[in-house]
C-alpha cells in the first residue's frame, strides 16, 4: 500500500485546518486502518521539507534531526513517527520515502507550474515564458516523477527493508543552469527567474541508504528534458 496523499505546501499555509485533517488526521486513518486490515506494508510518501532548510553546504542524511518551518513539513513528521513505532512494535512494516521536488510533465500544478511546464512546453511552437521564483545561483534537490515511481515500485517489491525512513535519490541542480538547458532546447521558450531562495528543504543530500539497498537508478534531470525535447 502506498500512501501519497496530501495538501502541499501553499495551499496548506492557505487553509491550516483543511491541511491538518488531511495531512495529519488522514495520515493516522490511514495508518490505523492498515493495521486493523492487516495490510502487510504501508509505504509513506514524505517529504524533503522534514528536515527543513539549514545551511547551504549541510550534507543532510535519514540520521540527521529534523526541523520541519511549515505545518505540511511537520504534518509529515507526525505521520512519520506514528509509522516508526508501529514498526518497532511489529504490528506493521512501514517505510517512509523522503522525496524531494518532484518535476515531470502532468501535475497540474498552480503555485508551481514551472516543475511540469518545463517539460510540457519544449516543443512549443510559439514563444512561451516559463517563471521560475529563485535565483540563478541557488540549488534545488530534483528528481523526476517517473524515477519517483520506480523506487515507490522498489520499496513496495522487496521481501523486507532494513531502515523505516529512506532519502529519495535526487540531484542537486543549479536553477541558472535549469535556465540555460530549457532555452537551449527550444528558442521558443523564455525562462524567467525570480529573486526568492528555496525554503524549507535542504540543498544537497545524502541518500546512499537507498542507493546500498536498492537497484534503482535515477535518469539526470538534464538528460530527460533532452529526451522529451527530441534531442
Amino acid at each position: 500500500m502506498i500512501h501519497l496523499a496530501a495538501i502541499l505546501p501553499t495551499a496548506a499555509q492557505r487553509d491550516p485546518v483543511t491541511a491538518i485533517e488531511v495531512n495529519v488526521k488522514g495520515g493516522l486513518t490511514v495508518l490505523q486502518e492498515a493495521q486493523y486490515r492487516k495490510v502487510q506494508r504501508v509505504i509513506f510518501g514524505s517529504s524533503l521539507s522534514i528536515y527543513g532548510t539549514g545551511a547551504v553546504d549541510r550534507v543532510v542524511s535519514e540520521t540527521d534531526p529534523t526541523e520541519p518551518e511549515d505545518s505540511y513539513g511537520s504534518a509529515k513528521k507526525s505521520v512519520e513517527g506514528l509509522g516508526e513505532a508501529l514498526r518497532e512494535r511489529g504490528w506493521m512494516d512501514f517505510v517512509s520515502l523522503r522525496i524531494g521536488r518532484v518535476l515531470g510533465a502532468g501535475s497540474n500544478s498552480v503555485t508551481s507550474s514551472w516543475r511540469s511546464e518545463i517539460f510540457e512546453l519544449l516543443k512549443a511552437e510559439r514563444p512561451a515564458e516559463i517563471s521560475i521564483p529563485y535565483r540563478p545561483s541557488e540549488k534545488i534537490l530534483v528528481v523526476h516523477v517517473d524515477d519517483v515511481a520506480e523506487m515507490f515500485l522498489a520499496l513496495l517489491s522487496d521481501s523486507r527493508t532494513e531502515h523505516a525512513i529512506y532519502n529519495a535519490p535526487c540531484e542537486s541542480i543549479l536553477v541558472g543552469d535549469l535556465k540555460r538547458v530549457v532555452e537551449s532546447l527550444n528558442p521558443n521558450l523564455t525562462v524567467r527567474l525570480g529573486n526568492g531562495r528555496p525554503m524549507g528543504n535542504p540543498q544537497m543530500l545524502d541518500f546512499s541508504r537507498f542507493q546500498k539497498e536498492f537497484a534503482v537508478e535515477a535518469i539526470p534531470i538534464f538528460d530527460r528534458l533532452k529526451k522529451a525535447a527530441g534531442k
